[in-house]
């Protein structure tokens, strides 16, 4: 009888041991109470022994977590309603603070995130959330990281996910969008307008300097005309002959009197 009794109290033992055994991944830290009070720092990775009722443990991931924030109405500074959505990327750097400081640390970083996203994209105007948009994302994780910080977490980047903008938004930049468009093809047929003028006064000039250039200018363009091999039939005019007819039709002016000049 005495050695079957320590036979079973040895088992006993035996099994107690065993069942204390916990084995922590490497990414993960086992925070332990020993009758209610917190042990000096984590423990793990690898074989942990946690001797119930007496000690319990609580198991904290140290990896990356994304988490998503819920869309949120926002109203710009210029009066626009949008609806943003974002993605934090956070992880755990003290498991003793995520357990012992907070109840749970998900949901309230979660809360935190969606009352910074509001209140600022609240403070900026439109365009600058489209153009600036890294900038914010860092003004959002710093903010985050200030309220995370006291609990052990680390928010290592905030990106705003989608900004949804009403119809009404969309169709009026769009119409800015074409008259943007529309003004800088004007601009471009302008300058290319007055560029081509800029030409021409420049060759009118070097013309004048050499008038029989004009007459080979003609010569030119009639031979152009014939290689088309059309119906087209042309009749060279001598400019001589057009400064005469202007002579002439100079002098045969009636004067102020009614008599016509001779």
């Amino acid at each position: 009888m005495p050695s079957t009794a320590v036979l079973v109290v040895i088992v006993i033992v035996a099994f107690y041991l065993f069942s204390s055994i916990k084995i922590l991944k490497e990414y993960e830290r086992g925070v332990i109470f020993r009758l209610g009070r917190l042990l000096s720092s984590p423990k793990g990775p690898g074989i942990v022994l946690v001797f119930r009722p007496f000690d319990q443990i609580v198991r904290i991931s140290l990896r990356q977590e994304a988490m998503e924030v819920p869309a949120q109405d926002i109203i710009t500074r210029d009066n626009v309603t949008l609806k943003v959505n974002a993605v934090i990327t956070l992880r755990v750097i003290d498991a003793a603070k995520a357990v012992v400081e907070v109840s749970n640390y998900v949901y309230q970083t979660s809360q935190f995130a969606q009352t910074t996203l509001r209140s600022v994209l609240g403070e900026v105007e439109l365009d600058e959330l489209l153009a600036h948009r890294e900038k914010l994302n860092l003004k959002i994780q710093t903010i985050i990281d200030q309220h995370t910080s006291p609990y052990g977490l680390k928010v290592v980047s905030v990106e705003v996910k989608q900004v949804d903008l009403p119809e009404s938004m969309l169709r009026a930049m769009a119409r800015q969008a074409e008259a943007e468009r529309e003004k800088r093809a004007k601009i471009i047929n302008a300058e290319g307008e007055f560029n081509a003028a800029q030409r021409l006064v420049e060759a009118a000039t070097l013309l004048a300097q050499q008038p029989i250039t004009m007459q080979l200018r003609y010569l030119q363009t009639l031979s152009e005309i014939g290689a088309e091999k059309n119906t087209t039939i042309v009749f060279p005019l001598p400019l001589e002959l057009v400064s005469l007819l202007k002579q002439v039709g100079q002098a045969v002016q009636p004067k102020p009197g009614g008599d016509v000049q001779q």
